[in-house]
């Protein structure tokens, strides 16, 4: 009765992450076609190579804070006062210096091609403001309370798409500056709410980084295990502001950004698992393993259908977008297979956390990164955007493939020595 019990709460879990990330998706949509056509190729290009660049060192806001807060606040209730007054205080303070070295860096790197001011309020907005977002996020997590997650992220959305709309129709200059003041104020507007929905329904913060060493270490390893997954994700935005030109990043980040709203709803289901993996990891990777098998067949065949369905689709995109993103539908059907690579990679990586490989883990991811900016520093220069999709593609099929090599070398090593000896008695 109890397991049933358990597995109707992830069902229904999963479906208010559905139906939330349904209303956001659509909302999601249509700002994203409201500021593209009206900021075109080459004003998009500069602001989602902005938000790129600052999604470089987001994680490190936080510092892993709030994936503490999820896996402490699952084992023990009592905790979460202090988990969620450290992550919200981690978050403040480690914003506001990685924000200072995003403006150094995107000068010295882009020069004065992209303005500063936009660089600042995307910062402010991405590395503080929508963390925040983040951080009440997971703290709905830890108490599996996810529909007060779907909730968190339908207002960002909400308030973007309200100030697209007032970007469109109010502003006559629609600059990729104008629309990063607007950005940043919605990500206010959602910061506060979250803030306080938190609080109401599941008490005050205790304020201040109550962390031991241990958790700093381990708060250091999720912080690089995001970070990883945004550089790979990420970089080759990054990279074409400065090899490709604006106007190729905006192709480029509008194809990326379709195959993004298309990942989303298995963020619904990744949402719903994430505190599960902690449980069954507390028996080893065998425990977490098991239960990813049980949530890979759905996750896999819902990527290949998306994946064939964005490639058939994609001669739509210029009539959406308008003709400055006519070659956006190419750039759509080279990235369209990672959807299908990511439902699979998602759940990998999710079983060695709830195991406690966190170190192994992002071993491989950042393996992987290494392996992502070579590629765009050899293909971008030449290849441009098509550079950039073929090392997305080959980048997130080496992380696949590395995690299911740990995986499967950490099962082994957890095997009694019985057992193996019984296996290897049986080879023979």
């Amino acid at each position: 009765m109890k397991r049933l019990l358990r597995d109707s709460l992830l069902v229904r879990n999963t479906f208010w992450m559905m139906g939330g990330n349904g209303v956001r998706l659509f909302l999601q949509a249509i700002y994203f076609l409201i500021i593209a056509r009206a900021l075109g190729a080459r004003e998009y290009g500069a602001f989602i190579g902005t938000v790129s660049l600052v999604a470089l060192v987001v994680p490190f806001s936080s510092w892993g804070t709030g994936f503490l807060l999820v896996k402490e606040t699952t084992r023990d209730r009592g905790q979460f006062a202090r988990y969620w007054g450290t992550a919200l205080s981690m978050t403040a303070f480690s914003g506001c210096v990685l924000l200072g070295g995003i403006l150094l860096v995107a000068r010295a790197v882009w020069g004065i091609s992209v303005p500063l001011g936009i660089v600042l309020l995307v910062g402010i907005s991405d590395a503080i403001m929508v963390r925040i977002v983040d951080l009440a996020n997971q703290a709905f997590m830890a108490v599996e309370v996810l529909r007060k997650s779907a909730q968190l992220y339908v207002v960002l959305s909400a308030a973007r798409t309200l100030a697209a709309v007032y970007l469109s129709f109010a502003v006559h200059n629609t600059t990729a500056e104008s629309w990063a003041l607007l950005y940043l104020l919605s990500a206010v507007a959602a910061a506060t709410y979250g803030v306080v929905e938190v609080t109401r329904a599941l008490g005050l913060p205790t304020l201040g980084v109550h962390i031991s060493r241990p958790e700093l270490k381990e708060g250091f390893y999720f912080s690089v295990c995001q970070s990883s997954q945004t550089i790979y994700n990420d970089i080759d935005k990054t990279m074409l502001v400065r090899f490709g030109g604006l106007e190729a990043t905006g192709i480029y980040g509008a194809a990326y950004r379709i195959v993004d709203v298309c990942i989303a709803p298995l963020g619904s289901l990744v949402a719903a698992a994430y505190p599960r993996f902690f449980r069954h990891g507390e028996n080893g990777i065998a425990g977490s393993i098991g239960f990813a098998k049980k949530l890979l067949p759905y996750s896999a065949a819902y990527g290949l259908l998306a994946a064939i369905l964005l490639a058939v689709a994609s001669p739509l995109l210029p009539l959406l977008l308008g003709k400055g993103f006519a070659t956006a539908m190419i750039a759509l059907q080279w990235l369209s297979p990672l959807i299908f690579i990511k439902s699979i990679h998602y759940f990998l990586a999710d079983s060695l956390s709830g195991a406690g490989h966190q170190g192994p883990r992002t071993a491989v991811q950042l393996g992987v990164v290494g392996i992502n900016v070579l590629l765009n520093l050899w293909l971008i220069p030449t290849y441009s955007w098509r550079g950039a999709a073929w090392a997305s593609i080959a980048s997130d099929g080496a992380l696949a493939v590395g995690l299911f090599a740990t995986i499967a070398v950490l099962k082994r090593k957890s095997m009694p020595e019985t057992i193996l000896g019984a296996d290897s008695s049986a080879m023979l």
